[in-house]
C-alpha cells in the first residue's frame, strides 16, 4: 500500500487541472469536504476526506483514448521499426529509439471493454465522435501535451507520451478535461 495514496492522487490531479485550465475547462468544482451536504458525512468523515476527494461536474466520457506522443518510445518504437510510422503517421527515416519527434503527434485509440485498446486513425475517430469534436480534441490534446512537456522538462523530466481523458459536460456539452 502507498501511504496517503488518495491525497497524492488528488494533489496531482489538482496540480494539472490548475495548470491546464486556460487551455480547456475541466470537471473539477472543488476539493473542500465542507462543501458536501451536511447529511453526507459528519465532521470526522469530512476530516478524513480532506485532501482525498474532488467534487466534479458530471460528464460523458468520450469513447476514445486521447494520446499524444513526443518521442519514439514504447509501442510507438515497435510500430516505427516495423512500418516507419507510428499509428499510421509516416515519420522520417533513421529515427532511433527514444528520439524526440520533430513535433508531437496525436494518436487516438479505442477504449476496449476487454483486451487491448486498438490504435485508430483520425478518420476513425471522426466516425466515433464527429468531425468538429475530433478536431477540437486533437487540437486541445496537442496543446495540453506541449504545456505538460514544458512543465515536466523544467523539473528535469521528459514526457515521452501521455493519455488524456476528455469528455463533455452533461449540462452544456462543453469539452472538458476529466
Amino acid at each position: 500500500p502507498i501511504p496517503d495514496k488518495g491525497r497524492i492522487l488528488t494533489g496531482l490531479s489538482r496540480f494539472w487541472f490548475d495548470r491546464m485550465a486556460d487551455i480547456v475547462p475541466n470537471h473539477l468544482l472543488g476539493t473542500d469536504p465542507g462543501a458536501l451536504p451536511t447529511d453526507f458525512t459528519d465532521e470526522a468523515g469530512r476530516r478524513e476526506l480532506r485532501g482525498r476527494m474532488m467534487l466534479c461536474r458530471r460528464a460523458t466520457v468520450l469513447p476514445v483514448e486521447v494520446i499524444v506522443r513526443g518521442y519514439v518510445a514504447g509501442s510507438g518504437w515497435k510500430d516505427y521499426q516495423k512500418t516507419g510510422a507510428i499509428c499510421g503517421i509516416d515519420l522520417q527515416a533513421g529515427l532511433r529509439e527514444s528520439d524526440r519527434l520533430p513535433e508531437p503527434i496525436f494518436t487516438p485509440s479505442t477504449k476496449e471493454e476487454v483486451g487491448h485498446d486498438q490504435n485508430i486513425g483520425f478518420d476513425a475517430m471522426v466516425d466515433l465522435v464527429g468531425g468538429s469534436v475530433a478536431e477540437q480534441v486533437r487540437d486541445v490534446a496537442l496543446r495540453l501535451y506541449e504545456r505538460g512537456a514544458e512543465i515536466a522538462e523544467d523539473a528535469g523530466i521528459l514526457l515521452a507520451d501521455t493519455k488524456f481523458e476528455l469528455g463533455t459536460a452533461l449540462d452544456t456539452g462543453e469539452l472538458m478535461l476529466i
